[in-house]
């Protein structure tokens, strides 16, 4: 009585639950901490009244494209969802260099002999949560390392 018929579109996007198969194949990862849902998932076609076949992407091409509506869970577009990024520069070695963009706080800890001061950092690329604290001498040297390379490159300029 309190069951309510599912419809969706075709080109919808949905979750795909995948609980129930966890003795059949694990999604990546396993006990508590796996996955209940995975997608989005777009709808290619209505098969049956409450079957639909999907595009699922290769990780996923062992199990069969077609799944009941108990298994899906609709998903409603966010754009919080959309996460930009900015492309970074990466070496050969397949690092990047950490860019400091500002100091959002200064500090002086007292050891027992000495005075250290720490200056917290937010770093390019990264959010004020993940600013991390630096010694103050460390990021002068950096600072005047980055200065002196600018220097050189300006006088190889025509």
């Amino acid at each position: 009585m309190r069951r309510k018929d599912l419809e969706f579109d075709v080109r919808d996007k949905m979750f795909l639950k995948v609980a129930p198969m966890k003795g059949v194949l694990r999604f990546e990862k396993e006990g508590r901490l796996s996955y209940r849902f995975i997608g989005s998932l777009e709808i290619l076609e209505q098969v049956g009244p409450v079957a639909y076949r999907f595009a699922l992407p290769p990780s996923l091409s062992t199990i069969c494209d077609m799944f009941h509506v108990s298994m899906l869970r609709k998903y409603v577009t966010d754009p919080s969802h959309v996460v930009d990024y900015e492309p970074l520069e990466i070496d050969e070695n397949l690092s990047y260099a950490e860019q400091p963009v500002e100091i959002l706080a200064r500090e002086v800890k007292i050891l027992r002999n000495k005075a250290l001061v720490l200056v917290k950092v937010l770093w390019q690329n990264h959010k004020v949560e993940e600013a991390t604290w630096e010694r103050e001498d460390d990021m002068r040297a950096r600072l005047l390392r980055v200065v002196q390379g600018l220097e050189l490159l300006r006088t190889k300029l025509p």
